[in-house]
């Protein structure tokens, strides 16, 4: 058996380079190729099983570009994107990735990748390609062109649940408003091939004779969108003056407030209804509540003061929507004190955080930058592991930990939120005859009450209370109090 020959110094330093130019290429390749995301497959064998799927399901790949971040950040996404695929009634047959340091600005992901996505969406048999991101009216149209299937972006699919979900008069037109936003600049047609109206040296000197139909179809439809959402914003508008009227009232009687807000899907109805039993509907899916809900509680001290269910934020939520939600998320700035509630058991529960926060500083700017204190809550904790409670708790050294859905925290949650709510602001020492039982139960329900006394009087009551109320009682004040020449003030 003849022994391999043993290379010489010379040919093993050309083979190691030839090696490493040889990695070097695919490392490269590989680098700049798509990626397939592992488990958004989302094939059933019983439709049934599945809300909100009552036709014949879209078959979607999706696809992405990772600009930053790790590579666990960006297949998060990317599932995220699936889930609000199936939320919106389709059927998720593939995900693809691909590393760029910015997206491509005439297809998303280049011209020799789209040729690769063709493959993978005739090899799926899908209908539809997703992107995670917001496409330009250019990228949509080159895309479709080159693959021959409907493409939509991530925007149009979360407007899509939006618009499912939404059940109120209030939040339809919200919705529709953000969807004509949306449309306008992204319409296409057969505009092109109707002739416009000139005259005289217009259109290269036709005159005369030249005159044609009209406007094209593309303007016409331009025209109604923009009569439609002119529409839409007057009555907005007018639900706007409601909630500003509501809104004064609870003001007017000192009835402080609290906006729970949060990620889609962080249990922000869940713990609403751990807080005043309110029964809202709770669902395991994104954007499950989009009408906010208020209900009144009260301190364990007595304190009346009103929760507000807000709708939930996402990942570079649309501006469509934030632009058209704004009447709506003004609960949150007028807010007393902000309930930021944060996801246990999500992989990334720092960039729900991020993602919040971004929202709420953009609702801030529409109101000269004045948002209230903040009050984190980090909720499914009995669906966390141990260790990553561990590091959210190092993360988040001053947040509430609960379980909205096993009651765990919940009542340490109800302290904290009595802690930082405001507090009336005038002493009063009265005594309120018992013909007055109604000024002894809104003291209780709009003060605090200090100290109370049944008295053959009456009732004595040394309790803080708000200027309007602290008027109302004027005359039951105690004679010589100290807390009389405070309330007069």
């Amino acid at each position: 058996m003849t022994e391999p020959a043993l290379s010489t110094p010379t040919d093993s330093t050309a083979a190691d380079d030839l090696l490493r130019a040889t990695q070097g290429d695919y490392e490269l390749e590989e680098r700049s190729s798509l990626r397939r995301v592992a488990g958004l497959s989302t094939e059933l064998t019983d439709v049934t099983e599945v809300e909100y799927r009552q036709l014949r399901l879209e078959r979607v790949v999706l696809v992405g570009v990772w600009t930053e971040g790790s590579s666990e950040q960006a297949a998060a996404s990317l599932a995220e994107l699936a889930r609000l695929a199936e939320t919106a009634g389709s059927q998720v047959l593939d995900g693809l990735v691909q590393r760029r340091p910015r997206p491509d600005p005439a297809t998303f992901i280049g011209a020799g990748k789209v040729d690769e996505l063709r493959s993978a969406v005739l090899a799926t048999g899908a209908d539809t390609v997703i992107a995670d991101g917001e496409l330009s009216p250019g990228q949509l149209r080159q895309l479709e062109e080159k693959l021959k299937v409907k493409v939509i972006d991530r925007t149009a699919l979360i407007l899509d649940i939006f618009a499912q979900h939404a059940r109120s008069k209030d939040g339809k037109a919200q919705v529709e408003l953000a969807q004509l936003s949306y449309l306008l600049p992204r319409l296409r047609g057969w505009g092109e091939a109707l002739s416009r109206q000139v005259g005289g040296r217009a259109a290269g000197g036709v005159g005369i004779g030249g005159r044609g139909p009209g406007e094209t179809k593309i303007e016409l439809d331009r025209r109604r969108i923009r009569n439609r959402m002119a529409k839409l914003r007057r009555e907005i508008s007018g639900m706007k003056q409601v909630r500003a009227t509501q809104r004064s009232e609870r003001r007017r009687n000192d009835v402080p407030s609290v906006a729970i807000v949060g990620y889609t899907n962080a249990g922000k109805s869940s713990l609403l209804n751990a807080l005043t039993g309110a029964g809202v509907l709770v669902e395991d899916a994104l954007f499950a509540t989009l009408d906010p809900t208020t209900r009144r509680t009260s301190t364990s001290d007595g304190r009346t003061y009103t929760l507000t269910d807000t709708v939930g934020f996402v990942r570079h939520l649309p501006h469509q929507l934030v632009e058209a939600f704004r009447s709506t998320l003004e609960e949150t700035a007028d807010a007393d004190l902000l309930v930021h509630v944060v996801d246990a058991s999500d992989p990334f529960p720092e960039d729900q955080i991020k993602a919040v926060r971004q929202v709420l500083v953009e609702i801030g700017d529409q109101h000269d930058g004045r948002m209230p204190q903040e009050l984190l809550v980090v909720n499914k904790t009995d669906a966390a592991g141990d260790l990553q409670l561990a590091r959210l708790r190092h993360l988040l050294p001053e947040a509430v930990f609960v379980s909205a859905r096993a009651g765990h925290g919940v009542r340490l949650l109800r302290e904290r939120i009595a802690t930082l709510l405001p507090t009336p602001e005038v002493e009063v020492d009265l005594l309120l005859p018992y013909v007055q039982g109604s000024l002894v139960a809104r003291v209780h329900g709009e003060g605090e009450v200090l100290s109370e006394d049944h008295t053959p009087e009456g009732t004595r009551m040394r309790a803080r209370v708000g200027a309007e109320l602290a008027t109302a009682v004027l005359p039951y004040a105690m004679v010589g109090a100290p807390e009389e020449n405070g309330a007069a003030h």
